[in-house]
């Protein structure tokens, strides 16, 4: 199992170049991958293409960008103009984002979440491999190519967590990028349902690129009650939930990686064994903690 780590989204005018020496200080401490989330503050992928230049040898990923927005022929020309600027070392995580946002916030109907993605990647997913698209759906429709002169496709991750969702992500994807989902979660149902459909549809094991909150500590009773105040929004959002739900567990505090090295080396040993292959942690608590927590994700890297 791979290990990175979640880049944390800086405020101020000079939060670009503070992005810029997160990502270096990953790259220096040997993380083989970055991830920056998409919600409201900057763009992730504009801000990976300047953070990233110049920064060589990790792969570099969105985790997640909502598809609503944005048709999927500017996704792709993006995507692939980030993919230019780094030299090849994104990865594209895409995700469908949650109703209330979707349909409160941006005004877009939510009512067909499955065939709303499955038209969607049939327009993104040749742009990304370099081809031309046509496609004319039910939600949506693409008769364009793009003349960004990338080497490569771009990969492209979907977030999954739902039966239909995951089976989506195993048959065109390459696999998905999840959020508040235990080990128990992925071994019984994530990592089975994907594997499955890739499986079926005759494509390489899909990657399980699972991102928690992280904090390797002494005091494991305040990083829990940090990580329950930080996280709470996750526990009321019903794909979440539902994967709280199914690990048994309360709220995102039950999901967190907290404790000691012993402790969190025997979590991510449990993640590993249930078939993630790339845990990317969430170092969420401050100070003497957060070094504490880097120190440790460095060394299990040799591991």
């Amino acid at each position: 199992m791979r290990i990175g780590v979640l880049l944390s989204e800086r405020a101020g005018v000079a939060a670009l170049g503070r992005l810029a020496d997160d990502v270096r200080r990953a790259a220096d401490d040997g993380f083989p991958s970055a991830w920056l989330s998409q919600i409201f503050g900057v763009d992730a992928l504009t801000a990976l293409a300047v953070a990233g230049r110049g920064v060589p040898g990790i792969e570099l990923g969105t985790a997640v960008v909502p598809t609503y927005p944005r048709h999927p022929a500017v996704l792709a020309q993006q995507a692939r103009t980030t993919a230019l600027a780094l030299e090849g070392r994104l990865t594209l995580g895409v995700g469908l984002s949650h109703k209330i946002v979707i349909e409160e916030m941006y005004g877009y109907d939510f009512g067909r979440p499955v065939r709303h993605m499955d038209e969607y990647l049939s327009v993104l997913l040749p742009l990304l491999n370099g081809e031309n698209a046509s496609f004319k759906g039910e939600t949506l429709r693409g008769d364009i190519g793009l003349s960004v002169p990338n080497e490569g496709r771009v990969p492209l991750l979907l977030a999954a967590l739902g039966p239909k969702m995951l089976k989506l992500a195993g048959e065109r994807a390459d696999g998905t990028v999840l959020w508040m989902t235990g080990p128990r979660t992925v071994r019984e149902h994530i990592a089975p349902t994907i594997a499955a459909a890739a499986k079926a549809a005759g494509r390489s094991e899909p990657r399980v690129v699972c991102v928690l909150p992280t904090c390797v500590t002494s005091d494991a009773e305040r990083a829990r009650e940090q990580a329950a105040e930080t996280f709470a929004m996750y526990g009321s959002l019903p794909s979440y939930r539902a994967m709280m739900d199914r690990e048994g567990v309360e709220g995102p505090a039950g999901l967190a990686v907290i404790g000691d090295e012993d402790t969190v080396q025997a979590k991510l040993e449990e993640l590993a064994e249930a078939g993630v292959t790339d845990f990317i942690a969430a170092e969420y608590m401050p100070g003497d903690d957060r070094a504490r927590t880097r120190a440790f994700l460095k060394g299990a890297l040799a591991r």
